[in-house]
Parts: C-alpha cells; sequence; structure tokens
C-alpha cells in the first residue's frame, strides 16, 4: 500500500467510523425523540455546561504540569506554556487523526524545548500506562461500588465477563510472545526499530527517577477526579439526567473513556455509549443520548479553541 493511500486511509476510515455511529445514534430513535434531543440540547443548563468545561481547561492545565515532573530527570525543564500548548495541540490532532497526537506532542515540545523526540515521546507513553492503570482502578472501583448493578446488566444482555477475562488473558500471552520475537530479531530495519524504543524506554524510565513524585501521584489523581466531575455536573443541565445515579455515571464514564478511542475525538459513538449505557441501566434512552451529546459538545469545542489558539501562538510565544 502506497504511504500517501495509507495517510489518507488512517484519517478517513475513522471518520466514516464516527459518521455512521452519528446515523446510528440519531435515526435509531423515531422524529418526535430526535427532535427531543435537538430541544433538550438546544435548553441545556448552560451554567452547568460551563462549569463542565472549566473543569475540563483545569485537567488540561494539571496534565501539562504533571508533564513536567516525568521531563526533569532528563535534564528537561520546559516551559509551562509551551508544555501547554503541546498538551492541548496533540488534543486537536487526536480530533482529526486518533491517538496521532501523542507523537505531535512529544515532536512540538522536542521542536521548542532542548529534550529529544524519543525522551519526550518516552514519557508521553509513561504518562498513558498510569493513566490506563487510573482508568482500571475507576473500573475497580465502580464495580466494587455497584456489584449487583453490573452484574445485572451483564445478566440481561447475555454477556459472560469469565470469558471476556480469559480473551484478554490470551491476548495478552499473544502480544508478550511477540515481543520476545521481536527482541531477539536481528534485521537492519528491526535495529533501528529497537534503537529508537530504547530512546522511549529511556524518556519512561524518568517515572523512577522523579524528585516530586508525591506531586505527580497528586495531580494523577487530581486530573481523574477533573475528568469524572466534568462528566457528572452535566446530568444537572438536563432534566432527564439530574436523577440519574452516581454508579450509572461511573459506568457511562468508563464506557465512554474507551469509546473515544475508536472514531476521531469519540464523534458518534461517544454519545451513543453514554446514552446507551444510561438506559442500559433503566435511565431514559433520550435523555442519555442528549447528555452525552452536550458533554461531547463542550469538550470538543473546547479542543478546537483552545488547541487552535495554542497551534497559533505556540510559533509567536518562542519566535526568540
Amino acid at each position: 500500500m502506497q504511504p500517501k493511500l495509507k495517510k489518507r486511509l488512517k484519517l478517513i476510515i475513522p471518520l466514516i467510523i464516527g459518521f455512521f455511529f452519528v446515523f446510528i445514534s440519531l435515526y435509531r430513535f423515531e422524529a418526535e425523540e430526535r427532535q427531543l434531543i435537538w430541544s433538550n440540547i438546544k435548553q441545556a443548563n448552560l451554567f452547568w455546561v460551563s462549569v463542565s468545561v472549566v473543569l475540563g481547561i483545569c485537567s488540561h492545565l494539571s496534565r501539562a504540569y504533571r508533564w513536567q515532573f516525568l521531563l526533569q530527570p532528563l535534564g528537561v525543564k520546559p516551559r509551562f506554556i509551551n508544555s501547554f500548548f503541546s498538551v492541548m495541540f496533540a488534543y486537536l490532532a487526536n480530533l482529526g487523526v486518533p491517538r496521532s497526537g501523542e507523537v505531535l506532542r512529544g515532536a512540538t515540545l522536542a521542536n521548542y524545548e532542548d529534550v529529544k523526540f524519543e525522551q519526550a515521546f518516552g514519557t508521553i507513553i509513561t504518562e498513558r500506562v498510569i493513566d490506563f492503570l487510573m482508568l482500571l482502578l475507576i473500573v475497580g472501583v465502580t464495580i466494587l461500588y455497584q456489584a449487583d448493578l453490573i452484574l445485572n446488566f451483564f445478566e440481561n444482555k447475555s454477556i459472560n465477563p469469565l470469558f471476556t477475562l480469559i480473551v484478554l488473558g490470551v491476548l495478552i500471552l499473544l502480544i508478550l510472545f511477540g515481543i520476545k520475537l521481536f527482541s531477539r530479531s536481528q534485521q537492519p530495519i528491526i535495529l533501528k526499530v529497537k534503537q529508537f524504543l530504547e530512546g522511549v524506554v529511556q524518556g519512561m524510565k524518568t517515572v523512577l527517577k522523579m524528585k516530586n513524585s508525591l506531586l505527580f501521584i497528586l495531580h494523577t489523581f487530581l486530573i481523574w477526579a477533573l475528568y469524572i466531575a466534568m462528566f457528572v455536573v452535566v446530568k444537572y443541565s438536563i432534566p432527564g439526567t439530574s436523577d440519574v445515579h452516581l454508579s450509572v455515571l461511573l459506568v457511562a464514564f468508563v464506557f465512554g473513556s474507551f469509546a473515544m478511542s475508536i472514531t476521531n475525538g469519540g464523534i458518534g459513538i461517544y454519545p451513543l455509549t453514554i446514552g446507551a449505557t444510561i438506559a442500559g441501566f433503566g435511565g431514559d434512552a433520550v435523555a442519555g443520548e442528549s447528555f452525552g451529546w452536550i458533554v461531547w459538545t463542550a469538550q470538543t469545542l473546547l479542543v478546537i479553541v483552545v488547541g487552535g489558539f495554542s497551534a497559533l501562538l505556540m510559533p509567536i510565544v518562542n519566535k526568540d
């Protein structure tokens, strides 16, 4: 496959999937229900939506600040404004091509600060691993908090949790086997990849050398507390979700977090996932879908506006 065609497909395919889920999301309802969704979005309480946006900005600021702790062991002390602009520019890029933001974030910082791209990228990988562990922690807390509710949901949907865990276990074993084969290869291309990965690993190891590990941990919990808070407060913006229990919203938050990576910025599939989760636990499907669209729209506009300004202002701020 030609490189140009491959790049275009990486951009186009997630968009096609996203718009497909937009279609499914809207047209699985009757005309009156679609009108109600649109009415809910137009009449949403802007105060609570604004609170969600402010909490979102605070989480991004905290993420940019936390990133500096990982960079310090590399002898890098970037300007906070560059860290923040790089983070927001990365989020903006993810709206175009899923998961491209991590690469662009490392490249952007390396362009304006004295750090190698591989090392910066390694610290970002470390962040993602830690964030994934935090998401698993939230999943665990959610399961313990409402075990009966979740098990009943699995039973009603004919989902076997044990089978799912077995499949995940097999996938992990296959990945470990592939890594072992990769490490033994002496092919020139593989050796170049190994050299690149060594720089990435060097960046990842900075988590073991941080002087401010306690602050790093506190910011990690703060980021995810803000994520949950900016999601939960939106329930007060429309009448149909104001009484949805926190446990149901936590489940919706977890499912929505995984859905975000499937399409560009979660377009289409994120509101569908949120609405289906709330409906699956006894909530109103139309209100749940409206809730999902409001959260997605508010946070996406935040990324577009702040990420766009970040891309424009970064060369100006660093003109010297």
